[in-house]
């Protein structure tokens, strides 16, 4: 598993203040998604200002037509509303997954806290069947705790 040799790099990348904000989340998408082979979409969404709903900030991968998610709907705004991970080995096991693409068989969502509120999330979309585990699930913790830092 990459997850230590990638800690510097993202550090690298968040700490570089010529580069915007999004910049330095797209270039974290895309560092995670050309480094891990199982992370077939990597994606940061944040809260859209005071609605109940989630917007697409920064990603890597093929386009999505889910650019919006409301909460409550679909894993990712499961995650808006419970302010916890979620894993989910099998895409077609769940009644409220939002279909993003046919080869998508797995997903992960993570919830981004900056003082101690849920502002955002860090998805990642699989192709491969069950393939996360504690370790992808800690080492997205700590992104998203770095990922805090600069928003």
């Amino acid at each position: 598993m990459p997850f230590d040799k990638l800690r510097p790099e993202i550090e690298t990348i968040l700490r570089n203040p010529e580069e915007g904000v999004d910049n330095r989340l797209t270039a974290v998408c895309t560092l995670l998604q050309e480094t891990i082979p199982y992370y077939d979409w990597v994606g940061f969404y944040f809260r859209n200002g005071d609605k109940e709903e989630l917007k697409l900030r920064s990603f890597a991968g093929e386009p999505t037509d889910h650019e919006i998610i409301p909460f409550g709907r679909g894993i990712c705004g499961q995650v808006a509303v419970s302010n916890k991970n979620f894993v989910v080995p099998d895409v077609k096991a769940q009644d409220n997954y939002i279909a993003c693409s046919i080869h998508v068989k797995a997903e992960i969502v993570v919830p981004l806290f900056k003082n101690g509120e849920n502002i955002g999330q860090i998805d990642i979309d699989s192709h491969t069947a069950d393939p996360f585990s504690q370790e992808d699930e800690s080492f997205l913790e700590w992104v998203n705790e770095k990922v805090a830092e600069i928003i």
